[in-house]
């Protein structure tokens, strides 16, 4: 308000017309506009074109678009600034009216006046009932030479390492040496005072201990032979003079040495290992019929009557020879006139299907259960893969082992390439996550495809032959170029499970996988071998069991066992149960359909039984 007034009065000086003259020229003017337009006239600001003299100036307020500042705690800041230079934050602010250095910002925090405790230390960082106890980086071992220095001689060096306390006089003496470091000088010194202590109590038998002739000294449990014949700690065991050994430590060292040769020898003389001698039985009328024709031949007129493939209604043959369930069985190859089945007992059989249903051969060369079985391309010869880790090639019509290949692994699955000109390749997929490659003319092994997780259950051609697919315990499938050991595609998902049994669809685009959670998965061949989501055959349980999958020879039907004794049917198309056979007693572990006969289908299962449908 003072500022206002000295405005005013300073502008008055300079108008030069005192106030009261210009107050009577506004009441005239006034009183000759009349009335209340008078007022509201004098009310009203000046225009322009009027006379500055006409009213009395208005003084407004001067406006500002700036925000209101409170410059007090500015003011008092500046004021301040000398006090404040070299003062920490206080925690306790909500609002820090000045720009503070680094150093006060990371100041320690001073005084009980914490805002998070009573006692002035924030209760997280306690350790210790007094407050925080940070530890000290100093070495056990520096600690523990530190320690037994001080307490043998009476100094010690500081825990910084700056400087020594103690007793000075022995720190100069022993010139600053702890108890782990004696010069050598001092080492030897003690040694020889030792010994000369030793000498002043028993100078007779040190003697004589010197000089080797004590009346001991060829006993070996006595003191002068152990200082005669005493050694480093670091030269070895004691040597001891063999006495005279019981009946039952010989007989326990027999025993051991026999034990150590076996092992040797790799436990061939083991009980459980007997050679197994190749044989075979044949168990037919004759091995070739009047006109010279052997018994394997095929019969001429088999032929197939029409490509419409039905369901088997009634159960027509059952061939029962085995004495222990059967693994797998296979047609032969594209007449189908003869059945190989592969034994838990150890055995392989071939069975008459077309004439008189009976058991034409038996292969025995196995001394283990056997797992897969294989025919050749023209059925002449098959394979077989055992648990006794061997795979043996057979002649059909002699039973003769051709030869006999192992890598001391378990096959789980063997497989002849089907092309014509690569009958003398076999792939067999083992139990240590291989695939190996023979070559049966040489014997040797060519290729291994070593990239699995877990034993390989499976391997399937694709692509005429060129790939083949293999799955395994690891829960997935592998897709190989054949002769080349590099993975080309990798099939892994999270919701997969393990497949141990693939079949080709007959027109060789799909395959069907049967997973172990009760579900026959298709695959497309072709190049990304991707799932096909829109089919999808379930019903059966199969879970823990390795039952073959097969389709019909027409692919209209996709067929299975299960754990149950059943072999169920589904519709391609509809990917609906068709039908279901009560087979066996226990597992249906195999199915194959007949390759001529359009609605004829053989089972097997661990009842030792195969029954043709």
């Amino acid at each position: 308000m003072d500022l206002l007034q000295s405005y005013a009065d300073k502008s008055d000086e300079e108008d030069g017309e005192p106030e009261e003259s210009r107050r009577e020229e506004g009441e005239e003017k006034g009183g000759e506009g009349g009335g209340g337009e008078g007022d509201v006239a004098a009310a009203a600001p000046a225009s322009p074109d009027s006379d500055s003299f006409a009213s009395p100036p208005r003084l407004l307020p001067a406006k500002s678009a700036a925000p209101r500042v409170d410059d007090t705690t500015l003011a008092l800041s500046a004021a301040g600034t000398a006090r404040s230079l070299h003062r920490p934050i206080d925690p306790a602010e909500h609002a820090v009216v000045f720009n503070p250095t680094y150093d006060q910002l990371w100041a320690p925090i001073y005084g009980p006046a914490h805002p998070f405790a009573k006692d002035g230390v924030p209760q997280g960082m306690r350790n210790h009932k007094l407050g925080f106890v940070e530890d000290a980086s100093i070495h056990s071992f520096l600690f523990d030479a530190q320690y037994n220095t001080f307490h043998k001689y009476g100094y010690a060096a500081d825990p910084s390492g700056l400087s020594y306390v103690g007793d000075v006089d022995t720190l100069d003496r022993n010139q600053a040496l702890s108890v782990y470091n004696i010069p050598q000088q001092e080492q030897k010194r003690r040694r020889l005072q030792m010994k000369a202590a030793a000498a002043e109590e028993d100078p007779d038998s040190t003697a004589a201990a010197a000089a080797g002739d004590g009346p001991d000294v060829d006993n070996p449990s006595s003191e002068e032979w152990l200082l005669k014949n005493r050694k480093s700690p670091w030269a070895g065991k004691k040597e001891v003079v063999q006495g005279e050994l019981t009946e039952e430590q010989k007989k326990y060292a027999q025993e051991h040495a026999e034990k150590k040769a076996e092992k040797e020898r790799g436990g061939e003389g083991r009980g459980d290992r007997v050679e197994q001698v190749d044989k075979s039985t044949f168990h037919g009328k004759e091995e070739r019929d009047y006109q010279g024709r052997s018994w394997i031949a095929p019969p001429k007129d088999a032929k197939a009557t029409n490509d419409h493939c039905y369901i088997p209604k009634r159960w027509v043959h059952t061939w029962s020879g085995h004495t222990k369930g059967v693994a797998a069985i296979r047609f032969f190859p594209k007449y189908g006139h003869l059945l190989l089945s592969a034994g838990m007992d150890s055995k392989v059989k071939i069975w008459d299907v077309f004439n008189s249903g009976k058991c034409m051969r038996t292969y025995m060369g196995h001394s283990k259960a056997v797992r897969d079985i294989c025919f050749s391309n023209d059925g002449a010869k098959f394979l077989s893969a055992g648990y006794d880790k061997n795979i043996k090639y057979w002649d059909t019509e002699t039973g003769k082992v051709i030869s006999t290949f192992s890598t001391g692994k378990t096959p789980y699955v063997v497989k002849l390439n089907p092309d014509e000109d690569k009958q003398s390749i076999l792939l067999a997929g083992m139990s240590d996550k291989k695939i190996v490659q023979w070559d049966m003319n040489s014997g040797e092994i060519t290729q291994e495809y070593d990239q699995h997780l877990g034993a390989v259950n499976t391997i399937t051609f694709v692509d005429n032959n060129r790939r083949f697919v293999t799955s395994s315990d690891d829960k997935s499938l592998r897709v190989w170029e054949f002769g080349i050991p590099v993975v080309i595609k990798y099939i892994s998902e999270p919701h997969m499970h393990s497949m141990p049994s693939i079949s080709v669809h007959p027109n060789s685009n799909w395959l069907a996988a049967q997973s172990l959670d009760n579900q026959i998965l298709i695959y497309g061949t072709k190049e990304r071998f991707q799932l096909n989501k829109k089919k999808r055959f379930a019903g059966h349980i199969v879970a823990g069991y390795a039952c073959q999958v097969n389709f019909s020879p027409d692919g209209r039907f996709v067929m299975s066992g299960d754990g149950e004794g059943k072999c169920w049917f589904w519709d391609w198309k509809s990917c609906k149960v068709f039908r279901t056979l009560k087979c066996h007693e226990g597992v249906c572990i195999g199915c194959e359909w007949h390759p001529l006969e359009q609605s004829k289908v053989a089972t097997c299962g661990w009842d030792g039984m195969i029954k043709y449908w």
